[in-house]
């Protein structure tokens, strides 16, 4: 070959060279884009019988620099980064509802408290019984508020899962494509075409987590966290959304294979979508089912307590507060006409986690709902004889079939609910509904104090009653007796008691009666007013108010938690990133360097091109 021929191919060679080096400076802010490189051989020697002579350079490859496994490294820390931003960032939107002054529960809550604190100083005062009934209607309001907004973040979960689904899907399609066209020419694949592949498997794995691993034949396959296939070959899945089969306005996503829907648990998925059903299933919905049993547990232990007292009417008070049942919803699949009426039979016990109850022809079993481990559960269902679990009572109506199932939501959405029951101030019930008094001419020096209501429903609790004393002793109760007498005891009949001290002697007579109307009593608003910080929940191991900070403090650790995770996750894939962008990232420093070089070769080869040139013309001279 001529040295012209050298010098041409040279030339063609170094100017594509030239063209590689001036495509990756272009590219240098191009997201997921890998530098390429070009490979030189030598051309083919030619033989000229005493020697082989070379013939030059060719261009045998324009690749790209990338390194699988940091690509790889990559993807995992980013999906993982999408899952942990989204669960953070919803989190903290919780955290701010329930941290915040303007928005929490907590300040209201002191409010109600301290209106009621207000009556039991003046019982009397129609002003102090108004103040007492719009705290407690502000607090209802500011439950439902809450509530509220945990039914939209749980609407807002819906629409993520919606679009990120329909992204999803849109993805998929374009990697199948993709690897079709890679996949028929593997050994020369555009360089770009890998980036853009990368760049959409980069991006799925943002919504589902997962990994991708290279096939024979320049495949790329894509199966989510939990393993299942969304991309093999030129074959996409599609996941779509669907309702959950006990709450309808509650999406889950799911699998579609073989003409059905497989729905796809939390742990199944990573990715955005990861994050969107870790938040509602381990911030959101705990959240709200113990928003719920907060307002359950107050209203319930309010008007318990205001049951027991008498209102300025001179009757009993009835409900301060309204509030809702538990909630239980029927498998869409049951056979049977079986329905479940719950009510609450024990606040204490009452721990606001989902069950799901099954039947198996014969027996009811309980299982909790998230976990899966069996719940302790009694009865058979009867009105007798119902079935109780966790604080709850439920009666069974209709005949249940062989595998039917229902899920029992003992709080979740109950706080929106809650509401006062009682416009009129003086049906407030502030006064203890009986009194005990010593008559005048007793002779002993028994004291009556802590007057108080056992036993509300009893019947014959307002009807007058009498303790008379046989000697310093003995007493009897309405000539029933006689009972022995210890000073400092209680004395209790008829839903009542008090405390009697001293020595009474014989012939001595306390009465016991109903209130009446218009009394200034505060007994029963004293109570009222301390009620906050009454064991009632937990098994009677936890108060209101540790409740309500329990529940703050719980959505703010859960809320510090992921963020600390995302941050930490951030670091991580701020590393993978440097080491893909070390490996496969434009250096403009290095880049600068080869052109350079290309540039004194292809001019050298320019060169050759001209003395050939000159060579050639020479000797045209020499022979005309």
């Amino acid at each position: 070959m001529s040295i012209m021929s050298t010098g041409t191919s040279a030339l063609i060679a170094f100017q594509r060279a030239l063209s590689t080096v001036s495509h990756n400076v272009a590219n240098i802010n191009t997201e997921g884009y890998s530098r390429q490189r070009v490979e030189f051989a030598t051309r083919t020697p030619t033989d000229m019988g005493y020697a082989f002579v070379g013939n030059g350079a060719k261009i045998t490859d324009v690749g790209r620099v990338a390194d699988q496994l940091a690509i790889s490294r990559l993807l995992d820390s980013g999906g993982e980064l999408s899952r942990l931003q989204q669960l953070s960032s919803l989190s903290n939107r919780v955290d701010a509802l329930y941290s915040n002054t303007a928005t929490n529960v907590a300040g209201l809550w002191s409010n109600f408290f301290d209106s009621t604190s207000a009556v039991s100083s003046n019982a009397s005062s129609t002003a102090e019984r108004q103040s007492m009934l719009d705290s407690g209607n502000s607090l209802a309001t500011r439950f439902k508020q809450l509530n509220g907004q945990m039914d939209s973040l749980s609407n807002e979960v819906n629409s993520g899962l919606t679009s990120s689904v329909d992204e999803v899907n849109r993805l998929t399609q374009q990697i199948a494509k993709l690897n079709g066209t890679i996949g028929s020419s593997a050994q020369n694949a555009a360089p770009d075409m890998l980036d853009q592949r990368d760049a959409l498997v980069s991006k799925l794995v943002g919504y589902t987590g997962g990994t991708a691993v290279m096939q024979d034949g320049g495949f790329m396959n894509v199966f989510t966290a939990g393993g299942q296939a969304l991309v093999v070959g030129t074959t996409s899945s599609k996941l779509t959304t669907v309702a959950d089969p006990y709450q309808p306005t509650k999406l889950q996503v799911a699998l579609q294979t073989q003409g059905q829907n497989v729905s796809l648990s939390a742990n199944s998925l990573g990715g955005q979508i990861g994050g969107l059903l870790e938040f509602r299933s381990s911030v959101l919905e705990p959240t709200q089912a113990e928003l719920g049993r907060l307002a359950v547990g107050m209203a319930s232990t309010f008007n318990a307590g205001h049951s027991q007292g008498m209102d300025l009417y001179g009757a009993m008070g009835g409900n301060f507060f309204n509030i809702g049942s538990p909630t239980t919803a029927a498998n869409p699949s049951n056979t049977g006409s079986a329905s479940l009426s719950a009510s609450f039979s024990n606040m204490s016990a009452v721990d606001g986690q989902n069950v799901t109850l099954s039947f198996d022809g014969t027996n009811w079993k309980a299982t909790n709902a998230s976990t899966g481990s069996a719940v302790p559960m009694t009865g058979t269902g009867t009105a007798a004889n119902p079935l109780v679990l966790n604080g709850v009572s439920m009666v069974v109506g209709g005949t249940p079939a062989n595998g039917d199932k229902f899920l029992l939501q003992p709080t979740a959405g109950l706080a929106g609910t809650l509401s006062v029951a009682i416009t009129d101030p003086s049906r407030i019930a502030a006064a203890t509904p009986v009194k005990a008094t010593a008559t005048l001419a007793n002779l002993g020096s028994g004291k009556i104090s802590d007057v108080k209501v056992t036993n509300a429903q009893n019947p014959a609790l307002l009807t007058p009653s009498s303790v008379e004393f046989i000697d310093a002793n003995q007493y009897t109760i309405n000539g029933a007796g006689p009972f022995a007498y210890t000073p400092g005891q209680t004395i209790s009949a008829n839903g009542w008691s008090f405390a009697l001290d001293g020595a009474p002697k014989a012939g001595d007579t306390f009465g016991v009666g109903p209130m009446g109307a218009g009394s200034s009593d505060n007994g029963n608003a004293k109570l009222l007013a301390k009620i906050d910080d009454a064991k009632a929940l937990s098994g009677g191991t936890v108060t209101l108010n540790g409740a309500l900070s329990g529940l703050t403090t719980s959505v703010g650790s859960a809320a510090r938690a992921a963020s600390y995770s995302a941050d930490a996750q951030k670091v991580i894939n701020d590393q993978a990133q440097a080491s893909r962008d070390s490996i496969s990232g434009v250096n403009l420093d290095e880049e600068a360097a080869n052109m350079l070089k290309l540039q004194q070769a292809y001019q050298a080869a320019a060169q050759m091109i001209s003395t050939a040139d000159t060579i050639f013309q020479a000797i045209l001279g020499a022979v005309r």
